[in-house]
């Protein structure tokens, strides 16, 4: 589509870029992983226990380092993605622990759970990507729960997927099984195909954890979203531009560290920033201050030349009801139209990114596939989009419905929905399905009747190999 709509001025944008370079020289970041550290040392930034000040110059060389887009390689090559360049890439909730069900109840998220989300997502026309940790399946012990999630994705799908960032170690793992997937190491470190997200701990702290990770993935070469999630009044100052310096300061320090480990490593520039709750403390998501975090975020992203993350179907409801649909709606529409390249929680989330929903996963997919015919826009390049002919054919007074012409082109023009209701009010009073009922029935049907891409019988004994012994490493 055309250019993207900017949310800030570009004297705005150079406030801020100085405001967190700034932070970045003067107040530091606190890295608590000792070989992060000593990247730093050897790189000739100052270093204080396990603060990191930052030269200015050398932050703003490191960031050129990363590449302003890359490919992401599925197993099946039809699902090969770029992200960057104009590209939106839409996937599912990512890390609730709690499923919220049509008639109101609650319990722990399953590996069961998380199995049928890979499969609704690799089903779906308009989920791009199977994602990452789509719920914490409870039922599975922590040691070895990366494995079981990693070969989910393997199993259930053959779209593009991420990889644990809990640590060096399991980082490693979800690296090793993505190789023998693809055929080595070397394959994936030239064609990268598993990409993990990196989480800073705000304000202005990254824990060994995601630091072990992000050093995994650097190291051969695969994507990392290097992501910020202030909570402005809380976590961050009060204010959207201080807020933003914040994040922007954040995602910076961890970029420049993936090109001081592996220059040339795909990053992609990442916000889940949002607002306080003032009256109850808690991180709030669905509303305005969230959109425009992220349509910065992807302004910023252009700035610095590399890919965007940020944005999805993000609600605060408990419930897939009206408040639900408004809020998912503007955050993922703000997402798509301002740039955002990589859309995590595109599908599934409620209140604020504590439960994943079935219902609402429809639903969500269902916003998803009018905001992409959206973005599709218009197609002006030949006469039979100009329609000149059955115009003048039909002529004044006349109508299109059985003209050959509409017969060819409405399944392609038109957005046709699979959950939306556009019945006579008579039609759809014969069963009165509301949108939940509709989108249990709709969930039900999809995951029924869904058979997984079959995986090459050799590569699925190596991966299960693999996955059994290190579990007998892992649980001891």
């Amino acid at each position: 589509m055309l250019p993207k709509y900017d949310v800030l001025t570009d004297e705005q944008i150079n406030k801020i870029h100085k405001n967190s370079i700034k932070i970045l020289k003067e107040i530091g970041v606190e890295f608590s992983y000792d070989p992060a550290i000593e990247v730093f040392k050897k790189h000739g930034q100052r270093v204080e226990g396990h603060r990191v000040f930052f030269d200015p110059d050398f932050v703003e060389e490191m960031v050129e380092k990363a590449p302003a887009q890359f490919t992401l390689h599925a197993r099946n090559p039809e699902h090969n993605l770029v992200c960057g360049d104009g590209n939106t890439i839409y996937m599912p909730g990512y890390g609730a622990p709690f499923i919220y069900d049509a008639e109101g109840g609650k319990r722990d998220a399953t590996m069961a759970d998380y199995d049928n989300f890979v499969k609704l997502a690799g089903a779906s026309k308009n989920i791009h990507m199977t994602g990452g940790t789509v719920v914490e399946p409870t039922d599975v012990p922590d040691d070895i729960r990366h494995l079981k999630m990693a070969y989910s994705h393997i199993i259930n799908s053959d779209k593009c997927f991420m990889g644990s960032s809990s640590g060096y170690e399991f980082a490693r793992d979800s690296i090793e099984m993505t190789a023998i997937l693809h055929g080595g190491l070397d394959v994936i470190k030239e064609k990268p195909a598993l990409i993990c997200l990196i989480n800073s701990v705000t304000p202005l702290k990254y824990d060994d954890r995601m630091l072990g990770g992000l050093m995994a993935y650097a190291e051969t070469g695969q994507p990392m979203v290097i992501a910020s999630l202030v909570m402005a009044g809380s976590t961050g100052p009060a204010t959207m531009a201080g807020a933003l310096s914040l994040q922007n300061a954040e995602v910076l320090a961890g970029i420049t560290l993936t090109q001081c480990i592996n220059p040339g490593t795909p990053v992609v520039y990442g916000s889940t920033s949002a607002v306080t709750d003032m009256s109850t403390g808690s991180l709030s998501i669905g509303n305005p201050e969230n959109a425009l975090f992220t349509s910065a975020s992807a302004q910023f992203s252009r700035f610095y030349g590399v890919p965007c993350r940020g944005g999805g179907g993000l609600t605060d409801a408990k419930t897939v009801d009206a408040q639900a649909g408004y809020e998912s709606m503007m955050v993922l529409f703000a997402a798509s139209t301002t740039g955002v390249n990589f859309v995590l929680h595109t599908a599934g989330i409620l209140q604020y990114y504590m439960a994943m929903s079935y219902e609402k996963f429809m639903v969500d997919d269902e916003i998803a596939g009018m905001v992409l015919r959206y973005l599709k826009g218009f197609d002006c390049d030949s006469d039979e989009k100009m329609a000149f002919d059955v115009i003048e054919a039909v002529g004044p007074g006349g109508h299109f419905l059985t003209q050959k012409h509409t017969r060819k082109n409405f399944k392609t023009e038109f957005f046709r929905p699979a959950l939306s209701d556009r019945q006579s009010f008579d039609g759809w009073a014969k069963d009165s399905l509301d949108t939940n009922q509709r989108a249990k029935a709709r969930w039900q049907e999809v995951l029924a009747n869904y058979t997984a891409p079959e995986l090459d019988a050799d590569i699925k004994v190596k991966i299960e190999a693999f996955i059994e012994k290190r579990t007998k490493e892992l649980i001891k």
